[in-house]
């Protein structure tokens, strides 16, 4: 090989070589910026777009999110959501639950004001959130600190002041545990603290089926046993209900 072979195939290796580095950042560069295109929080407003205009049912919401949560890292999700801030001199109630509004952060293809209602519920030891079913309602609840005794039941009917419910899960729900409720799947649900603090965000998507939502209150202790596996259980007043459901007395 004379001098001016070698030098040509010098140059074609340099630049074959060059081609690869380039492609390299290009799929580093990808990689990089994934995060941003495909963030959780557009992928969930997607999700309660696509339930808004009942382009997915509610079923399928309710998977999507579940499967979208159990994806994320959770310490993304606090960061994200400034859980540190939002959890920083919270008020916890004698009976029952407070709430914080979460508001995202800046971020390129999420619009500033999503579609659904985005909270943290916080309490302390053995306060609840009180058993309760919903109507034309959806939302899904995930566990940021602490523990919780997790009750849902799936809602059969409504007969004039009570309802007509079976249990579905029963469990002890831990940081990163997620679950959720609509008209058609685990529509009743009640949690309880287990540790000095708990928290959930919550993602709350209301008046579907065009039609205002409504939530009612379960007396589940009085339960009547129907027999058939379903329980038919009294409608309670929010103030009786905070009353008896907001502080665990270890019934």
């Amino acid at each position: 090989m004379n001098r001016r072979e070698f030098n040509k195939g010098l140059l074609a290796t340099v630049a074959n070589f060059a081609l690869i580095d380039s492609l390299f950042a290009y799929n580093a560069f990808g990689n990089n910026i994934k995060p941003i295109t495909d963030h959780w929080a557009i992928r969930l407003n997607e999700f309660c777009s696509d339930l808004k205009t009942a382009s997915i049912t509610t079923t399928q919401w309710q998977e999507q999110i579940s499967e979208l949560y159990d994806k994320i890292d959770l310490t993304e999700i606090l960061k994200f959501i400034d859980f540190e801030n939002l959890s920083k001199g919270f008020q916890y109630p004698e009976l029952g639950v407070n709430t914080k509004p979460v508001k995202f952060p800046k971020l390129a293809g999420l619009p500033e004001r999503t579609v659904f209602v985005k909270k943290v519920f916080g309490m302390k030891k053995d306060r609840a959130i009180i058993p309760h079913g919903h109507s034309n309602m959806a939302s899904a609840h995930l566990i940021l600190n602490g523990e919780m005794h997790l009750r849902h039941y799936e809602k059969i009917r409504q007969e004039d002041e009570n309802l007509i419910i079976k249990p579905t899960i029963d469990k002890i729900a831990k940081i990163g545990d997620n679950s959720s409720i609509s008209d058609e799947k685990d529509n009743v649900h009640w949690f309880v603290a287990n540790t000095e603090t708990a928290f959930t965000f919550d993602v709350i998507m209301l008046d579907l089926n065009n039609k205002p939502y409504d939530i009612h209150n379960l007396d589940i202790y009085e339960k009547q046993d129907l027999s058939d596996g379903t329980l038919r259980v009294p409608i309670l007043d929010v103030e009786n209900a905070l009353k008896k459901y907001g502080k665990e007395t270890h019934h």
